[in-house]
């Protein structure tokens, strides 16, 4: 039985308002029009509330308004009907029509459109849930023309984000690219979120919040393309017509009025998704199509990669990586989603946010600002509480998703050559490329040279062509199949590659160091990995294969021995580790001697080397009086101008360094200097007097007597080579001591050797051997 009241759309309202105010009229005036006795009628109609059929049906007519083009979701027995029962819409007007068929698509759409089904989660999710608004660029960096010299000497925190940083102005939210451009190709990467972009505005103009004067309509072109096959060559019209029929609505002549009205928001998602036999016939039927209604909305999604899929008439655009606010707001709901309370989920996506800043986790940044990659990093964040240590769980997890489960969650079919490919096969090809590249130092390669390298690769596969040209057509195919499918491989200017994720090129090098299947090739690939270690370009490379290696033993046994050769030959900087390793054993047994020696070496203040002591931070110690007393002789040699305060707060430093030391000789040298400094019965002139004839006498006492007594202060000459291969020195110690501390496989005994001989002298490594 129908509902006996009706209400107002939002669109009816402000229509309603608008005619009321042309009228002039009082709501008490309308009231004793209509005839009613109490005006509530009347407000409830214009707050689109629910009120009595004929009352809202006069309303309507005071008003010169077509009740049906006012009424939201009116039943259908209050619209004339044919003999046959089904409902009559000939005689509507096109505003009435388009609340009808909105009204009775809406559960279709609801069901198309409303509900997510992410990859790895057991169970469906609302779209409002979880979708945020995308942004758009209007500028596409693979369509512009670049020598690869220009920008192959980014810095690596630069690389993942090339492209975008000239054109950040140029973004525009997605909704306003939509209404400002009527036919539109939304391109982007694999897990950009397109078709959710889709859905979402599908969603919204169902709800009449996105141009509420049209009707959604959502296809999957690979629904099409299969009933092009199944149905012997439907056309477009006729694909739209079986897809109303299942919202009960079978008149062919509904869909035509609605469309020469250009009432139509027409969603067409996966123009990459029809395969390569079909694609050129249902392209030129959707040209058609477009052309013919052109007053309608177009919006179309396609992969980055398939840009030569072009439509006429489209304008091109692409979905922008998220911003830091987008990954914030994302994370917050996909957490509040998938716990159990939204107060959990807020914590755990501040936790998330926090965590995610930290220095260590940037690259982790770089990746999530794609919808995919950042629902993995959430899920996985979800589960453990964390990050996981071994950052090539991370990337393994995200290969397994984009290479093997994305398409075939979908129900995907491609047909080109690299349908073929098993998972493994794919890994190796990917870890061959980015390999041959990273070891030339290419973060950007030329179209001709990567397909080089896939040539030499399907060159080494079983029965193989030998026809140079095959090789050619087969290496380009395999190519653009890379990209458009997964995503891995992206053209960032025409003619120039590199991998969309500067993690990801490092990740498949180490995959394929490791990868090597007996002893003798492992070895000596990690060889060639510690010929890079004062590189610092490889320093990712060498913590993601300590973690993935299921014994690390040799690799940092290889990297030890290669650190210590750096200064081995050289007498001047021998002698420096000597006076470091001297000097820490003169402290507490309780001090790690490895600790002590990198703090003396950082002590000195070599140019860049270890201004923060980070290394010896790393060993989890420090030296503090030592770290005073040098802190109070370069205050006091360096420091230009002397005042008052200055001297004073001098004097409280020393004081304070007097209650720490316990070398009577030491304390009664530093008492004497700390006596002769001037005190508060000092007038300015008496003050100024001294430090013109005493200050650099006492800073020399000061020097001599530290130097006497603990052995530092003496001034360490290095040449600009010894200064370099210091440098290097301390920073592989440093990634040695990493990769020790990444929760790599390493055994107790020789994790112990090595952090006992860190930053030994050779003598002194040559001893322990004979010992």
């Amino acid at each position: 039985m129908a509902k006996r009241s009706l209400r107002a759309s939002p669109v009816g309202v402000k229509k309603a308002k608008q005619q009321f105010a042309l009228k002039g009229w009082t709501q008490e005036y309308l009231a004793n029009e209509v005839g009613i006795k109490t005006r509530q009628p009347i407000w409830r109609f214009f707050a689109g509330q629910a009120i009595e059929r004929y009352t809202f049906f006069e309303l309507c007519t005071r008003l010169d308004l077509d009740w049906r083009e006012i009424a939201l979701d009116p039943p259908l027995e209050y619209i004339a009907l044919n003999i046959d029962g089904s409902t009559d819409f000939t005689e509507l007007g096109i505003d009435a029509l388009v609340q009808i068929v909105r009204s009775q698509r809406r559960d279709k759409i609801n069901h198309q459109c409303g509900i997510l089904q992410l990859l790895d989660v057991n169970r469906p999710i609302k779209i409002e849930q979880i979708y945020i608004d995308v942004n758009i660029l209007e500028q596409i960096a693979s369509q512009q023309w670049l020598e690869i010299s220009a920008i192959n000497s980014l810095a690596p925190e630069d690389i993942d984000r090339y492209g975008l940083g000239k054109i950040v102005e140029s973004q525009i939210p997605g909704m306003q690219a939509v209404a400002k451009y009527n036919k539109l190709r939304v391109l982007g990467k694999p897990g950009s979120g397109k078709s959710t972009f889709l859905k979402h505005l599908a969603i919204e103009c169902n709800r009449e919040q996105f141009v509420e004067s049209q009707i959604p309509i959502f296809i999957k072109l690979r629904d099409f393309a299969e009933s092009r096959r199944e149905q012997h060559q439907i056309d477009f019209l006729e694909f739209i017509h079986q897809e109303f029929l299942t919202s009960d609505i079978s008149q062919l002549s509904v869909i035509k009025k609605l469309l020469q009205a250009g009432r139509v928001l027409l969603l067409i998602d996966g123009m990459d998704e029809v395969s390569h036999e079909e694609e050129s016939m249902i392209l030129n039927e959707i040209r058609r199509f477009s052309e013919k209604y052109h007053k309608n909305q177009f919006v179309a999604t396609c992969r980055t990669a398939s840009q030569k899929l072009a439509l006429q008439g489209f304008t091109d655009v692409e979905i922008a990586p998220f911003t830091q606010k987008q990954i914030t707001d994302f994370s917050q709901k996909w957490f509040v989603a998938f716990s159990k309370e939204p107060n959990d989920g807020v914590a755990t996506s501040l936790q998330f946010m926090d965590k995610l800043e930290l220095p260590e986790n940037w690259r982790f940044r770089r990746m999530i600002t794609t919808p995919l990659f950042l629902h993995l990093a959430c899920s996985i964040f979800h589960r453990q509480g964390k990050f996981p240590i071994k950052q090539a769980e991370f990337y393994k997890q995200g290969m397994d998703l984009l290479l093997g489960k994305w398409d075939e969650a979908e129900g995907i079919e491609r047909d080109q050559i690299y349908r073929g490919f098993l998972l493994p096969q794919k890994l190796k090809l990917l870890s061959q490329i980015a390999s041959a590249t990273f070891e030339q130092g290419q973060y950007f390669f030329e179209q001709g040279a990567v397909e080089q390298y896939i040539g030499d690769y399907l060159e080494s596969l079983p029965e193989a062509s030998t026809d140079p040209e095959e090789i050619q057509q087969a290496s380009e195919g395999v190519l653009r199949a890379i990209e458009s499918q997964h995503g891995l491989l992206a053209e960032r200017a025409r003619g120039i590659f590199s991998f969309s994720y500067l993690a990801l090129q490092e990740y498949f090098t180490a995959r394929k160091i490791v990868a090597n299947h007996n002893l003798q090739s492992l070895g000596q690939s990690l060889q060639g990995l510690v010929d890079h270690i004062t590189d610092p370009q490889w320093r990712e490379i060498f913590l993601l294969t300590a973690s993935m290696l299921r014994s690390a033993d040799g690799l940092v046994e290889l990297m030890k021995q290669q650190i210590d050769a750096l200064v081995s030959e050289d007498p001047h900087l021998q002698d420096f580790l000597a006076w470091a390793s001297k000097k820490s054993q003169s402290n507490p047994l309780e001090t790690k001697s490895a600790t002590g020696r990198a703090f003396y070496l950082a002590l000195t203040r070599v140019p860049k080397l270890a201004p923060d002591l980070a290394l010896a931070c790393t060993l989890d110690q420090g030296e503090f009086l030592d770290a005073a007393l040098d802190d109070l002789l370069r205050e006091s040699v360096l420091k230009k101008s002397k005042d008052f305060a200055y001297v004073h707060a001098c004097g409280d430093a020393l004081s304070n360094i007097l209650g720490i030391v316990v070398d009577i000789g030491f304390h009664k040298s530093l008492q004497q200097l700390s006596d002769q400094l001037p005190n508060n019965n000092h007038t300015k002139a008496s003050f100024e007097d001294w430090c013109h004839n005493n200050y650099a006498t006492w800073v020399k006492k000061l020097q001599e007597a530290i130097a006497t007594h603990r052995n530092i202060g003496n001034k360490w000459e290095f040449s600009i080579p010894q200064e370099q291969a210091l440098q290097h020195y301390y920073d592989a110690n440093q990634l040695l001591l990493d990769c020790l501390n990444s929760n790599c496989e390493v055994t107790t005994s020789i994790r112990e050797e090595i952090e006992a001989t860190l930053l030994l002298p050779q003598q002194e490594l040559e001893k322990r051997e004979w010992e």
